[in-house]
């Protein structure tokens, strides 16, 4: 019998990739039994599924740093998105890991963001759970809230390296194998998102003037570069030829000097970018649109479930979740234009118009 297009690749998967890698043919499956397809690997499918869904499309409106920014050239949640998954399939095209794998991984490793960027989410850690991360809240879309409360349904190797991407200010490749994705593709993008946002974050935030060129440590840009494509490049070089198989195991590393200026350069822009004025008055702003949002829509649930409708999660209404769970869902998915014209709509008065006759 002949093969599939898939099975073809499956087995050029095995015979080239790194024996550190995840071969589409090893996935542990998926948590609904479904058909293979004939022409795509299970990985190639989860990217798919995500390209394709509702939530990803929303990225596009979502603040990376700087709230709804009236100038393209910004990146947007979106655009970080786009440049961890080229960022991450280079390093493993390089180590000769899964870049089917990683791409699907970084594809979906903000869905569940919030609104405002990361303003949003301690906004909801206040008035929702502290447990609240958008980690977790990225596996809640893919399970739960997409596809009408179905899910897309991944594979559980994409589900774990979205689950576990997330650093904040901690270690970026922490030593706790809780912490860590299975894969070494799910590592490989918790670093690229690191890479990514620590360098188009300091190109954003130079672009605004809320940060100087001169102002950067000299350290940072002696050893990583003064432009954008210049740190990119030195830290993914550093990481590929300093990563090397130890034990058993593929060891993922950084120099020490790079990894230092990293750490520098990450200290930097939380002192001046960050926790700046200007981002620190938009997180006031924005803090007080979700948090009236939040009581209103837990006192008028009629308006909360054409809501769920017009961002296509009423599926999830079906599932017994409390209310505040609905609520939190319905604000974690609005974009950043969306949530300031629902505010708008709900709260500002509307100018009176005489009724012609």
């Amino acid at each position: 019998m002949k093969s599939s297009i898939r099975e073809q690749y499956e087995q050029r998967e095995d015979a080239f990739m790194s024996p550190f890698a995840c071969p589409s043919s090893k996935s542990k499956g998926r948590s609904v039994a479904e058909n293979s397809c004939e022409v795509r690997t299970a990985f190639q499918v989860d990217r798919d599924r995500i390209v394709y869904c509702n939530a990803f499309r929303r990225l596009k409106h979502k603040t990376q740093v700087f709230l709804a920014p009236m100038v393209d050239d910004y990146r947007t949640r979106l655009t970080h998105t786009l440049e961890v998954a080229q960022m991450a399939r280079a390093i493993s095209r390089a180590l000769r890991l899964n870049e089917d794998l990683t791409e699907a991984i970084a594809l979906g490793h903000d869905l569940g963001h919030t609104p405002f960027g990361h303003s949003g989410e301690t906004v909801l850690k206040e008035i929702y759970s502290t447990d609240f991360s958008h980690a977790e809240q990225s596996i809640r879309v893919v399970k739960v809230l997409e596809n009408s409360g179905r899910g897309l349904n991944l594979t559980g190797e994409v589900m774990d390296g979205i689950l576990k991407h997330s650093k904040g200010y901690g270690q970026v490749l922490p030593q706790d194998p809780e912490e860590l994705a299975s894969t070494y593709e799910g590592r490989v993008v918790r670093i690229a998102d690191f890479m990514a946002y620590l360098n188009h974050d300091l190109d954003d935030a130079i672009r605004s003037g809320v940060v100087r060129p001169g102002q950067v440590p000299v350290a940072c840009t002696r050893l990583l570069g003064v432009t954008h494509s210049e740190r990119a490049t030195t830290m993914i070089k550093d990481l590929i030829f300093s990563s090397q198989a130890q034990d058993g195991r593929l060891n993922l590393a950084l120099s020490a000097d790079v990894h230092a200026a990293m750490i520098e350069l990450r200290q930097f822009m939380y002192e001046n970018v960050y926790r700046s004025d200007r981002v620190h008055q938009d997180f006031e702003k924005s803090k007080k649109i979700l948090t009236e949002l939040f009581s209103f829509f837990l006192e008028n649930e009629p308006v909360l479930r054409q809501g769920l409708a017009d961002l296509q999660m009423e599926g999830c209404i079906t599932n017994g979740q409390p209310r505040e769970r609905l609520v939190c869902d319905f604000i974690a998915s609005m974009t950043d234009r969306y949530a300031m014209n629902l505010y708008t709509r709900l709260f500002f008065p509307s100018p009176f118009q005489e009724k012609v006759n």
